[in-house]
This record gives structure tokens, C-alpha cells and sequence, in this order.
């Protein structure tokens, strides 16, 4: 809004008495230096707030507000208590958001206003499409990510569901180390009851270890990939040693034979890392020192410990932990 008239010179809101902030004296530890035209804004909104006063000008005044301050939720929650004391047009409302969500895409208020609307208008069909512009411009957004999971599970039709894989999988094509695409993947798939363990069918199962498998040899260093690996077994009780020749791969330095010229067996099942991989990769080290602590053998416990040996050279960062590891590690060799 250019040259804003402040709400104390317009006759409009002549009858409306502003109510300053709490004064915090005249040395306040940490002052929060407000601008004459928020401090005056926020003034009448607390005027209207005492007087319970929902109309259009509340409407305008909140809007104002907004846009001075997209995270000022109490603002929001009385514009939503307005729009339906007062009978607003709620698809101009979420036309309007269409706007403010693509300008403050990162602010929560946003997108929890915008589901109060969907709730109110039970018409989610096009919400899909206009989620898909804003991950578009920011395709790790974690607000826009979880508004688009609300929609899913609140509807629950299948028709909403049904593309949600094909989305996923050209997210993931843009950018394998999306971890909020992962993260939707396994919502879609194994979340929200839609598809229980003692439901999945092998053949299922075997198909997406193998898409998540597929996905780690393009990408050897991609948590992301392979926490969605861990999370799939974990939630269809999968024993991590079922995956011991694949992680194998991954968790030892290349073999400086492998470029001769002998035979090479080729395992579709378990894709090897690319020529540029950098090997070892960390994050499959401490899933192969899993695998060992699983099988619970002293032989195994010690492989487990040389490999979190290593990894406290490897990944000087997290020192402490790869130490807290080997001691987890031996105290199961007393048990």
C-alpha cells in the first residue's frame, strides 16, 4: 500500500480508541523498534479486538496487517473469525491467499489460514495443482510439503491420491537429494493406513527396495535416499542383514582391481556405485555396523567396531558419537 494514511488521522476510524502497547518503560532491555505504520496498525487492532468489533474494515485492517507482518497469528485468526461472522466470500478469500502464499511461502500462518478455508469450502480439487506452483519456485518448503500431506490424508480421496506417486518421482528426477520429496514418498505409501505392513505383498516390497537401491547408485552420498532405504525396513520389520551384499558396496573403499579388465559380474539387484562415487560413504558405513550388531556374533560386534573406528576419522565432526557408538557397540559383547 503506497502513502498509507496512519488510523489516527482517518475520520473513518474516528470512533474506534486505539490501545497502545504494554508501555515497557523508558529503558527496556531488548525494545523492538515497530515502524510508526505497524505501531498505529496494531494499535487499532487491539481497539477492535476490545470492542469485538467483525466487519469490513477489519478486514482491511487485518489485511494491512498481514502484509506488514505475515507471522502475526493473532491477526490471522481474527481475520478467519471475521470472514465468518460476517458471511465473506471465502473464494475470494483463497484467491487472495493464492497471492500471500506465493509472496510469505515460508510463513506457517499462511497455510494454516488457507486450510481453515479448505475445511470451510470442502473443495480441495485444485489445491493440488496450485502446491505444485509454489514447490515449483521452492521445492523443499517444509510448509508448502506439509499443507499438501494435510490435503491428502483430510479428503482422503482416491482420486487426490492416485498421481501423488508420478508427482514424487518427477520431484525426485529434479533433484535426488530432495529430502522432502522422500519424506512425501513414504507418507504416500506407507503412511496413514493406506498401506499396513501385514498387507504388503512381496512383489511390492521388492519393486520399491529396488527403486530406493536404483536411486543410492546414482547418488552414493545422499542421506536422504538412504534414509528413506532405512525407513522402508524399519516400518515392513525387514532385517537390516537382508540388505548386507548391497550396503556392502557402498561401505568399503573401492577395490583398486575393479577397473582392470577381469570379468565383472553384473548384479541387477544390487547396482554398484558409479566410477565417481566417493567411497566409503558414511552414512552406509554406520548401516553396515548395523547390519553386524544385528547378527549379535562376537566376529560381527568387532566389524562393527572397526567400522565405527573408522568412521571417527572419517567424519571427524561427529567424533563423540562414533565414540559413543563403539562403547554402545562392546556392551553388547557382556551381554
Amino acid at each position: 500500500m503506497s502513502e498509507q494514511v496512519l488510523y489516527a488521522q482517518n475520520s473513518a476510524w474516528s470512533d474506534v480508541i486505539p490501545i497502545p502497547q504494554f508501555d515497557e518503560g523508558a529503558k527496556p532491555v531488548a525494545p523492538i523498534l515497530y515502524s510508526e505504520e505497524y505501531r498505529d496498525a496494531t494499535d487499532y487492532f487491539r481497539g477492535v479486538v476490545r470492542a469485538g468489533e467483525k466487519s469490513q474494515r477489519v478486514l482491511d485492517l487485518t489485511e494491512h496487517l498481514i502484509r506488514l507482518n505475515p507471522g502475526h497469528y493473532s491477526v490471522w485468526q481474527y481475520r478467519y473469525d471475521t470472514l465468518l461472522a460476517i458471511k465473506a466470500d471465502l473464494r475470494e478469500e483463497l484467491r487472495r491467499m493464492d497471492e500471500l502464499a506465493t509472496t510469505h511461502m515460508k510463513t506457517y500462518q499462511v497455510w494454516h489460514h488457507r486450510q481453515l478455508l479448505i475445511e470451510q469450502l470442502h473443495e480441495p480439487d485444485s489445491e493440488l495443482d496450485f502446491i505444485k506452483t509454489i514447490l515449483d519456485i521452492d521445492s523443499k518448503n517444509y510448509h508448502t510439503w506439509g499443507y499438501r500431506q494435510w490435503i491428502l490424508a483430510h479428503f482422503n480421496r482416491e482420486d487426490l491420491w492416485i498421481a501423488e506417486i508420478r508427482y514424487v518421482e518427477q520431484m525426485l528426477k529434479k533433484d535426488l537429494r530432495n529430502n522432502s520429496a522422500w519424506n512425501h514418498r513414504f507418507f504416500v505409501l506407507w503412511s496413514n493406513g493406506r498401506r499396513e505392513s501385514g498387507e504388503i505383498q512381496d512383489e511390492f516390497l521388492r519393486t520399491e527396495i529396488q527403486f530406493v537401491k536404483d536411486n543410492i547408485s546414482l547418488a552414493p552420498n545422499n542421506d536422504a535416499a538412504w534414509n528413506y532405504y532405512r525407513g522402508v525396513l524399519q516400518h515392513t520389520n525387514q532385517p537390516f542383514s537382508t540388505q548386507l551384499n548391497f550396503v556392502k558396496l557402498y561401505a568399503e573403499e573401492r577395490d583398486s582391481d575393479s577397473d582392470t579388465d577381469s570379468e565383472v559380474v553384473l548384479d541387477l539387484d544390487n547396482p554398484s556405485p558409479g566410477p565417481r562415487a566417493v567411497l566409503p560413504c558414511a552414512i552406509a558405513m554406520e548401516f553396515l555396523a548395523e547390519i553386524y550388531e544385528e547378527k549379535r556374533t562376537p566376529e560381527d560386534i568387532d566389524k562393527a567396531i572397526s567400522l565405527y573406528h573408522k568412521l571417527t576419522i572419517l567424519d571427524k565432526i561427529r567424533k563423540s558419537y562414533w565414540e559413543w557408538r563403539t562403547a554402545e557397540a562392546k556392551r553388547l559383547l557382556t551381554e
